[in-house]
C-alpha cells in the first residue's frame, strides 16, 4: 500500500480548474496538450458524473510505433462542492503489474487572491509477490497534465481578452 502526490501552485481561481478537471474536458483535452503521453481517451460509458468508463490508450514509447498499453477507469467520486475527483483503474494498465488498487485523485484547492492548487494524489496497493512494481508509481504524468490545463486555460483566458482596436486607431469622424 502506499500513497504519493504532486500539487502545482497556480494563479487560477480554483473554479476555472474545476471547468477543466470536473468532468470530461480534461481527458479530451491531454490527448491534444501531451501526445507524447496520451493517444486517445474514448467514455465508454457514461457523462461524465460518478460511474463514467474510459479507455485510456497510452502514446507509443519513443522511437517505436507500439501502443504502450491502456487501462479503463471509472469516475467514483465527483464532489463539485469541494473540487474532489477521483478515478479509479479498473482493468489493464497498473493492474496488470499485480497492483490491487490504483486510485487517482485531483483536488483543487481555493487559495486566496483567486489562487489556488492542483493536487494529484496516487493510491496503491501491489501484491506481494510484484511488490517491486510499486517503483513504478508516479505522479509525473499527472505533473504533466497539472502544467497543461493551467498554460491551456490561461492561453484561453488570454484569447478571449484580446486587445480591442484602441481609441488612436478609430476611424476619422466626417466633418460637418
Amino acid at each position: 500500500m502506499g500513497t504519493t502526490w504532486h500539487e502545482l501552485e497556480t494563479d487560477l481561481p480554483a473554479a476555472d480548474l474545476w471547468e477543466v478537471y470536473g468532468g470530461l474536458l480534461v481527458g479530451q483535452l491531454v490527448t491534444q496538450l501531451l501526445p507524447q503521453l496520451f493517444s486517445k481517451v474514448e467514455v465508454l460509458d457514461g457523462d461524465g458524473d460518478v460511474s463514467t468508463a474510459l479507455l485510456v490508450t497510452f502514446a507509443p514509447a519513443p522511437g517505436t510505433d507500439a501502443s504502450s498499453g491502456s487501462c479503463k477507469d471509472k469516475f467514483i467520486k465527483i464532489d463539485n462542492e469541494n473540487y474532489v475527483k477521483e478515478s479509479e483503474v479498473i482493468e489493464g494498465g497498473f493492474l496488470d503489474l499485480g497492483f490491487r488498487k490504483y486510485l487517482v485523485r485531483f483536488e483543487i484547492i481555493r487559495k486566496e487572491d483567486k489562487t489556488s492548487i492542483i493536487r494529484s494524489t496516487v493510491e496503491y496497493e501491489v501484491d506481494e509477490e510484484h511488490i517491486s512494481n510499486a517503483s513504478l508509481v508516479s505522479t509525473r504524468v499527472f505533473a504533466s497534465i497539472a502544467e497543461a490545463t493551467v498554460n491551456y486555460i490561461k492561453d484561453q483566458k488570454s484569447s478571449r481578452q484580446a486587445p480591442e482596436q484602441s481609441s488612436d486607431e478609430q476611424a476619422p469622424t466626417p466633418e460637418k
